[in-house]
């Protein structure tokens, strides 16, 4: 997402705040309320180029897995992605699935530890490797099958100083909001915000992620940000100046994802 219109967006934040916190906390939570939690399992991989092809067939080979433990309410979702900016020391693939407690999340990846799928042949290819476990609060999806979609990540690191509520006054405040009216309009099928539960990165971090529609639903989203900051001019640097920008990444990937 756009670095520098999220970034505005931020300090719009902070201009609200004081008038947000003053108002009842029954008030505040009509608008956004924090959901039950949602785990999610992503494993990361970079595959060389000559087996891409292979890895597709990787992923249809997991599906049959990830589509029972969906059928059954095991997990609410899954899916796979290939990266489309490569960087260095990135992943070229992943693939995840989500649930809603964090043992059905392990009980699906002891299943592919012993269907042998984790040791697939392709996987052996890989040059890199690594998994995370993420953990959202503020969610939303529409129901169904995609394939082809854009998935959009941007991964933001808070300063020290910042307050332990952070994440959350953003995403009540303005990721959230947002993110539901695109998701009403159809632009994108879904979004969370998202903070490691099992940290292997600096606890302070958090990502938003999003699922376009189509390629023309990533110019949709920043044509709201844009619509966003004309309707709201005013901005704040407090805000901002908690957020340490220099941390800032996106990724993006085309997606195919199932969700319950």
């Amino acid at each position: 997402m756009n670095r520098k219109l999220w970034r505005v967006l931020v300090g719009l934040c902070a201009l609200a705040m004081s008038a947000v916190w003053a108002l009842p906390a029954c008030a505040q939570m009509a608008e956004v309320k924090e959901k039950p939690p949602m785990y999610s399992y992503v494993a990361f991989w970079n595959i060389p180029r000559a087996q891409w092809a292979d890895m597709a067939k990787n992923d249809a080979a997991d599906a049959k897995i990830l589509d029972k433990a969906i059928a059954s309410g095991t997990i609410v979702g899954y899916g796979n992605d290939e990266n489309l900016v490569h960087q260095p020391e990135g992943p070229t693939h992943d693939g995840w699935w989500s649930a809603m407690s964090m043992a059905a999340v392990l009980n699906v990846l002891d299943q592919f530890y012993k269907s042998g799928n984790a040791t697939s042949p392709v996987l052996s290819t890989a040059t890199k490797h690594w998994d995370s476990i993420f953990v959202s609060r503020y969610y939303n999806w529409h129901s169904g099958s995609w394939k082809d979609a854009y998935e959009h990540g941007s991964s933001y690191k808070l300063k020290a100083g910042a307050p332990d509520e952070a994440v959350g006054t953003l995403s009540k405040n303005l990721i959230v909001p947002l993110m539901e009216k695109m998701l009403a309009d159809g632009i994108i099928h879904e979004y969370e915000v998202d903070t490691e539960t099992i940290h292997t990165e600096a606890p302070n971090t958090f990502w938003i992620f999003y699922l376009a529609a189509n390629a023309e639903g990533l110019d949709k989203v920043n044509a709201a940000l844009r619509e966003t900051l004309k309707a709201n001019p005013l901005s704040s640097p407090a805000f901002a100046s908690m957020v340490d920008f220099t941390e800032h990444r996106d990724y993006l990937a085309r997606s195919s994802a199932t969700y319950k």
